[in-house]
């Protein structure tokens, strides 16, 4: 049996939301030949790979004072943001020949 539930960032899950999830974790994973288990040699070797594909490269960028502490209000993980309107702008010309 499948449940699903969304969350909204800042909700809580109910008590009975809670309950099924610990009922879940107690469970045991179940492999079959559509999902068979993966050997230790392979799960090394996907994690490796995720790790390739998530490195980042860090950069120096000189940005006002304004800017940062904008960016700054907007929390934890406010360089993810800076990284994703930078990525955003780049996809879109329009936006980009507004900055130039």
């Amino acid at each position: 049996m499948k449940i699903t539930s969304t969350l909204k960032p800042g909700d809580k899950p109910a008590t009975g939301q809670l309950e099924e999830i610990n009922r879940a974790a107690g469970m045991p994973v179940i492999s079959d030949e559509d999902c068979p288990a993966y050997s230790p040699e392979q799960l090394a070797y996907l994690c490796a790979e995720a790790r390739k594909r998530n490195v980042k490269q860090t950069v120096g960028i000189r940005l006002s004072k304004k800017t940062i502490e904008r960016y700054k209000a907007l929390g934890k993980g406010y360089t993810g943001v800076m990284a994703a309107v930078l990525e955003y702008s780049i996809a879109h010309p329009e936006i980009l020949k507004k900055a130039l």
